[in-house]
């Protein structure tokens, strides 16, 4: 079926199937990833020594070489090892060459200039230690055992394997074909002089030549020929990502060039040195022991006169000490990583073949492109276009929830466009390629581009932006005012997204495998607008259910093997962000245990102090390479990339255990005595847990045969044996047999024998909103369901699963999306946050409770437990905000009268907690104004947000009752950063400034006391002060962002919290729990009223 580029639209339930206004779906060929332990020149097998152990040719790196390369490379080569450089050393039984009369290590004289005798192999001999001919690894009869006239009577004439009588004997090349022996390379064996006092060998002619190291002068030529090869194919390809697939049966190939960076990591980790981290570990084992003598000190020493203050304050610090110890203990190992680009280049891509990269397939959610403007959707979309990435490799999704007539209009210009910017960013390797930020830079672009071309382009294109701006700005606005019957397309068919809430499935190919090239006639990556079917009835599950829909309507048509989720308003600031993905995800080594690649968020238009914390930089820049140094970062909802098999729910590829040894040293009576009582106990646990694994991995065996379940494609075999495991699969995955067998090719592609009608129907049917049903969607496969924040629950289950993650960190930020600046909105998505983290909370998957018993690590349970227990504190920490107003006031005190074993206890702490903040600086590389930040936004945001997410959340879960929390806009004033000062209403800004309140009333209150008292009371005063003003120094970007604009303050939220605080003050001076209940003393005052 042809669809030429029109929209295609239908409803699987309803038995739809509209072609309004895509086109043939291409194939995207897998890449096959090999790998083996055999000698990196010639091949063959690495031969075990007498010893037992694997021969060893470089003592510095252990590159593997067998003793024949090691041999020739002595003799033949720069006798260096291929990888460090380092000089071969003479190994015992190995002859002499020059430059090892320095180097003698042993004493060897047997091997120096003669060989042992072998009844089976037979070899020449040296005259000395500088002739080198004739030098083999292999053992060799002494000279009287030599005869020179077998030669010629047994040994035909060969090249490669054919006879050529037109050469003389002794000149001829006895060189074996590189492709007998399995294809495995030869050794060049130069041939004996007849002028040798010793005569030639008999040979065996079955036998490979190279083991008697014979050679000629045609070997040489030979030599230089494959010599100039290697050196050809070990130029570093350019990315102009117009490279295509490579059969993974090419890695077969003889003359594959053995290329040192090529062979080595992509990646590598790079701890924190032990200077620094030795250090940090030990002020915290120090902090807790202070913590120890701390609450033994605050517990033995109540507060009579005020007990509720005291005990109030003591199990808020004893909360305090147990949160700080889940959100310490994660960051006790961390690491930092280090990508080579050029490895993975030398490794996949190779001058004039296609490239080996794996695909990828981007996906960008949007929703309402009221509040995410389409301009900067357009961006988000044109950056990842122009990615320095091969084109066919690229397929980008963009998933419209809403089903705007003004996403998909915005997306046909930027497809549009896209024809003439994509070439320019590859042309001139410009950075980033977004072009409302490329053009944004207050740099000087002729700096380092001298071509008058590129002036002349540049200006060009920036016009050629503006216009696209202008168009694109003028369809918001036209947006704005909706049609009574609604939007219609060009053609006069009614949009099929007109009621958002009821419509069909959409899918719109704009980009890729249709003809569309860009203006020089290179090819485009995919573009592929798509819109699930909404209908009344149904939980459509808000973002992840649209990232779900994705997975399954990508691995339809494109089924790269890995995933990449930005938001919207996300661009890809780096053009190698995927490449640097990649040396983590196809490193042959330690890639197959990667369920995902989290990038840090880093943001645009933030204000030089970054007042409300909106940067993160201590979460992204301390937390997570701790837990990178665990199992793995936790997933933060975009700039990630997935591996699409973990995101099915498979477990982790497991490595094979070695056998289990014994002891030698007791005696076997010993032995079975010892371990007789646990054998029938390990039997039977053995056996539950055998079952236990055999039920659980039962989907995550790939037993079920492609052919077999292509319903629809090839055929399908309705055989009892093949209905079964298929029944299984469509519990899981769903009822449609071409995504099932898309989620059998592990290394992606599409599934055999497709047409592009069966892809199209099904793309349709796996967006259907009834699809989920009965399956394991959302619970066990693709993006969890069950809380807002969809992205700690889909990362925990992955790391249930056993899979690591992995933190990249290149020098350029790989995505910089855009943050709410101004406190009310800040505030409000720091609500949504916790609000996700009560949900999981309260869920059967809170990681209090769950995964036990699989591949979870105990220090990463303890960061997913810390970042979903954090809501909590924020009841202790506004009880505790609230102490020093209630000290102040009533003139008690939380604290006894301090001794000097206190003090010290006291000071122990502050110093503890000053230096480790101190030295996470130090290795993360934070500032001390982020994270003086971050800390006044934790109490900021704890106040407020957190509290209400923890009622809202409670509520939702308990007794089913949705509450929101509304933000209402207010004018903003025009500037950089005018959105700074733009306030908005919120219930949310009225506890934190309550508390203000409060301790402002309260210092107000206590320095009056001490000036109505006199001088001995301003001593016990300091302490209740320190504590006031650490209270409202905490709050102080709270209170800038409410007084910095005194036009904007509502008047609501300043009678509301000043009522607040004049009621508590009021209620507290009648009903005052610390006042003596043993009645007032009433004195006769001495004067006759009478």
């Amino acid at each position: 079926m042809d669809t030429k580029g029109r929209l295609v639209a239908g409803s699987h339930n309803r038995n739809e199937f509209v072609l309004i206004n895509a086109d043939e779906i291409g194939r995207v060929t897998s890449v096959k990833e090999l790998s083996g332990q055999i000698c990196q020149i010639c091949g063959d097998e690495i031969e075990v020594t007498v010893d037992g152990e694997p021969f060893v040719a470089c003592n510095e790196c252990a590159f593997p070489v067998c003793r024949p390369c090691y041999e020739y490379e002595r003799r033949e080569g720069n006798q260096a090892c291929p990888q460090c450089k380092t000089r071969y050393k003479r190994i015992k039984g190995s002859p002499r060459v020059d430059g090892d009369e320095d180097e003698d290590e042993f004493d060897d004289l047997d091997n120096e200039f003669e060989y042992n005798g072998n009844p089976h192999q037979v070899s020449e001999a040296a005259l000395s230690g500088r002739h080198n001919i004739g030098r083999t690894a292999s053992g060799i009869t002494n000279s009287s055992e030599l005869d020179a006239s077998a030669v010629n009577s047994e040994i035909p004439l060969l090249t490669y394997g054919q006879e050529d009588d037109t050469i003389s004997a002794d000149k001829h090349a006895l060189i074996v074909p590189p492709f007998m022996n399995r294809g495995k390379r030869v050794h060049p064996a130069p041939y004996t002089d007849s002028s040798m006092t010793l005569p030639p060998r008999p040979m065996d002619p079955k036998k490979d030549l190279a083991v008697y190291g014979y050679g000629s002068v045609a070997w040489k030529e030979r030599m230089d020929e494959w010599k100039r090869k290697q050196n050809e194919k070990l130029q570093v390809v350019k990315h102009q990502g117009d490279k295509g697939g490579l059969d993974g049966d090419d890695f077969n190939d003889p003359d594959l060039p053995k290329m040192d960076e090529g062979r080595q990591p992509l990646s590598r980790k790079l701890p924190i040195p032990s200077s620094k981290i030795n250090p940090y570990r030990i002020v915290i084992l120090l902090r807790i022991v202070i913590l120890c003598l701390f609450f033994h000190y605050r517990i033995l020493n109540p507060v009579t006169d005020a007990y509720g203050l005291w005990l109030t304050s003591i199990i808020c610090e004893i909360w305090f000490a147990v949160s700080w110890i889940f959100d310490q203990f994660p960051k006790w190992t961390p690491i930092k990583r280090e990508t080579y680009l050029d490895r993975l280049s030398l490794r996949y891509e190779k001058e004039g073949k296609p490239s080996e990269l794996a695909s990828v397939d981007i996906f960008v959610s949007t929703v309402d492109p009221m509040k995410e403007p389409p301009l900067i959707t357009a961006n988000t979309v044109l950056s990842i276009l122009a990615v320095d990435y091969p084109i066919d490799k690229v397929a980008c999704y963009v998933s419209d929830d809403g089903a705007a007539m003004l996403t998909f209009e915005a997306l046909s210009e930027t497809s549009e466009f896209a024809r003439k910017w994509v070439p320019f960013c590859k042309k001139f390797k410009i950075e980033p390629r977004a072009p409302e930020w490329y053009f944004a830079q207050k740099v000087d672009y002729l700096r380092d581009k001298v071509e008058p071309t590129f002036v002349r382009e540049r200006r060009a294109m920036k016009r050629e932006y503006e216009e696209f701006r202008v168009r694109i700005n003028a369809l918001v606005a036209m947006a704005q005012k909706v049609p009574e019957e609604g939007w219609t397309m060009q053609d006069g068919t009614l949009w099929p997204g007109n009621n958002v809430r009821d419509h069909p499935g959409m899918i719109q190919v704009f980009l890729g495998q249709n003809g569309v090239r860009d203006i020089e006639g290179n090819e485009l990556p995919r573009l592929i607008y798509v819109s699930r079917e909404k209908r009344p009835g149904y939980d459509h599950h808000k973002k992840a259910g649209a990232m779900n829909s994705l997975i399954r309507v990508s691995a339809v048509i494109s089924n790269a093997p890995y995933l990449l989720n930005v938001d919207c308003d996300h661009y890809i600031n780096n053009s190698k962000a995927l490449r640097e993905a990649m040396c983590f995800m196809m490193d042959p080594q330690s890639g197959k245990k990667i369920c995902y690649v989290q990038f840090p968020q880093r943001f645009d238009g933030i204000d030089r102090h970054d007042r409300y914390s909106n940067r993160n930089v201590v979460f992204f820049d301390i937390n997570m390479k701790g837990l990178d140094g665990i199992q793995g970062p936790i997933y933060v909802g975009t700039g990630c990339v997935f591996r699409r098999q973990a995101l099915y729910g498979y477990d982790a590829p497991k490595k094979a255990k070695p056998p289990g040894k014994t002891c030698n040293c007791w005696p076997k009576l010993c032995c079975n005595c010892c371990c007789f009582g646990s054998k029938k106990k390990g039997k039977k646990g053995k056996s539950k847990e055998s079952k236990k694994k055999t039920k659980s991995k039962e989907l995550s065996t790939q037993i079920h045969a492609l052919e077999n379940i292509e319903e629809g494609v090839e055929g399908f075999d309705s055989e009892k044996s093949s209905l079964m495991p298929q029944i299984k699969f469509e519990k899981k995955f769903g009822q449609s047999p071409v995504f099932i067998a898309s989620t059998l090719l592990e290394n992606g592609g599409e599934p055999l024998g497709a047409s592009s009608a069966s892809l199209l129907k099904e793309a349709i049917h796996v967006i259907s909103c009834g699809y989920e049903d009965k399956t394991e969607w959302g619970k066990e496969v693709g993006w969890i369901y069950g809380s807002v924040t969809e992205d700690i629950l889909t990362g925990f289950k992955m790391h249930c699963h056993g899979w690591r993650s992995v933190y990249c960190i290149p020098k350029r930020p790989a995505f910089k999306g855009s943050a709410p600046i101004n406190l009310s909105d800040r505030l409000h998505q720091v609500l949504r946050w916790a609000l996700g983290s009560v949900e999981i909370l309260l869920s059967r998957h809170c990681p209090i409770w769950y995964g036990y018993g699989c591949g979870l690590k105990p220090l990463e349970r303890f960061s997913y437990i810390n970042s979903v227990v954090y809501p909590l504190t924020s009841l202790p920490l506004i009880a505790y905000c609230t102490l020093p107003a209630v000290c102040l006031i009533t003139g008690k005190f939380i604290v006894p009268q301090i001794s000097n074993y206190a003090s010290l206890v006291f000071m122990g702490l502050f110093i503890s907690i000053a230096v480790t903040s101190i030295l996470e600086m130090q290795w993360g590389g934070v500032g001390i104004d982020d994270l003086w930040r971050n800390e006044q936004f934790w109490v900021i945001g704890g106040c407020s947000s957190h509290f209400f997410a923890l009622i809202q959340g409670l509520l939702k879960v308990l007794a089913g009752v949705n509450t929101n929390f509304t933000v209402t806009s207010k004018a903003a004033d025009d500037g950089e950063f005018s959105d700074l000062y733009l306030f908005k209403w919120t219930s949310i800004l009225i506890p934190p400034l309550t508390l203000l309140i409060l301790n402002i009333i309260g210092v107000v209150v206590g320095v009056s006391n001490a000036i109505n008292n006199g001088y001995e009371s301003w001593g016990p005063l300091f302490g209740r002060l320190f504590f006031a003003i650490w209270v409202i120094v905490h709050l102080y970007p709270f209170l800038k962002g409410f007084m910095g604009k005194q036009d904007r303050v509502p008047t609501i939220i300043l009678v509301w919290s000043i009522l607040l605080a004049s009621i508590f003050s009021l209620l507290w001076v009648r009903i005052n729990p610390f006042l003596s209940r043993g009645g007032i003393v009433l004195e006769v005052c001495g004067l006759d009223c009478d």
